[in-house]
C-alpha cells in the first residue's frame, strides 16, 4: 500500500496506459480521479476499478481549473497528478513523389497535438502546483516517450510535445522542488495499447523485432513505473527520465 490515503490525478484514464495507472494507484491505496474526454470510456472504467470521473479536455484552461477545484473541494489535497492524456496525428513534415509535392501535415494536425500533449501538460500542472506548494508536497509525472528522446518518421507534432514535456519536467523540477513537489517523466517505447492493437500484425512484428527483450510492453509495465516515482521509494529523485522500452534505440 504504497500510496495508501492519497489523492491522485490521472488524465486520460479512460483506456490505455492512464487506466493500467489508475489501477496500480488503486492497488496501492490510492483516492484516485481519472478524467478523459471520452465519458462513456471513462464511467464505464472508473466503476470497474473503483475510481472517480470526470469529462474533461485537458486542453482547455476552464475545464482543468473547474476539474481540479471540484477535487480539492471533495478532497481537500491532490497528492500525485499523472499528465497523461495525449493523442496522434501523424503525417511527414512533407511528401514528395516522382519529385511532386503530393502530402503534408496538416496545421490543424500539428495545432491539436500542441493543445492536448503539450498544452494539456502545462494546463493541469499549473492549475495542481499551488496546491502542492501550500501542502509542502507533491508528485507530478509526466507522459514522454522514446520517440521524445529519439526522434521518429512520420511524427514532427508528436515528437514536438515530446522533447518539450521532457524540457518542461527539467525546468519544474528545479522552480518546484524548494516546496518538497518532485517532478519526473516517463518515456514509454511501443506499449500493447488499444490503440496498438488495431494495428496490422505485420506492424506489430516490427516493433517486436526493433526491441531487444523481443516483446512489446504492457500498460502495466509503463504503470508500474509511474507507481515507482509516486511512491516515497523515489523521494530522491527528480527531474528525471525514465525509459520504459525494452532496450529499444528508434531508428530511421
Amino acid at each position: 500500500m504504497r500510496l495508501q490515503d492519497r489523492v491522485a490525478l490521472v488524465t486520460g484514464g479512460a483506456a490505455g496506459i492512464g487506466k493500467a495507472t489508475a489501477v496500480r494507484f488503486v492497488e496501492e491505496g490510492a483516492q484516485v480521479i481519472i478524467c478523459d474526454v471520452n465519458e462513456a470510456a471513462g464511467q464505464a472504467s472508473a466503476a470497474e476499478i473503483g475510481a472517480t470521473f470526470y469529462k474533461v479536455n485537458v486542453a482547455d484552461r476552464q475545464d482543468v481549473q473547474k476539474w481540479v477545484e471540484a477535487v480539492v473541494a471533495a478532497y481537500g489535497r491532490i497528492d500525485i497528478l499523472v499528465n497523461n492524456a495525449g493523442v496522434l496525428r501523424d503525417g511527414q513534415l512533407v511528401k514528395f513523389k516522382d519529385g511532386e509535392l503530393t502530402g503534408f501535415m496538416s496545421e490543424a494536425d500539428f495545432d491539436l497535438v500542441i493543445s492536448v500533449n503539450l498544452k494539456g501538460v502545462f494546463n493541469c500542472t499549473q492549475a495542481v502546483a499551488p496546491i502542492m506548494i501550500k501542502q509542502g508536497s507533491g508528485v507530478i509525472l509526466n507522459a514522454s516517450s522514446i520517440v521524445g528522446l529519439d526522434g521518429n518518421f512520420g511524427q514532427t507534432n508528436y515528437v514536438a510535445t515530446k522533447s518539450a514535456v521532457i524540457g518542461m519536467t527539467k525546468v519544474w523540477a528545479r522552480e518546484l522542488g524548494r516546496y518538497g513537489v518532485r517532478v519526473n517523466a516517463v518515456a514509454p517505447g511501443f506499449t500493447l495499447t488499444e490503440m496498438v492493437q488495431q494495428m496490422p500484425q505485420k506492424v506489430l512484428d516490427g516493433m517486436i523485432a526493433r526491441t531487444p527483450l523481443r516483446r512489446m510492453g504492457e500498460p502495466r509495465d509503463i504503470a508500474n513505473a509511474y507507481l515507482f516515482l509516486a511512491s516515497d521509494e523515489a523521494s530522491f529523485i527528480s527531474g528525471e527520465t525514465l525509459r520504459v522500452d525494452g532496450g529499444i534505440v528508434v531508428g530511421t
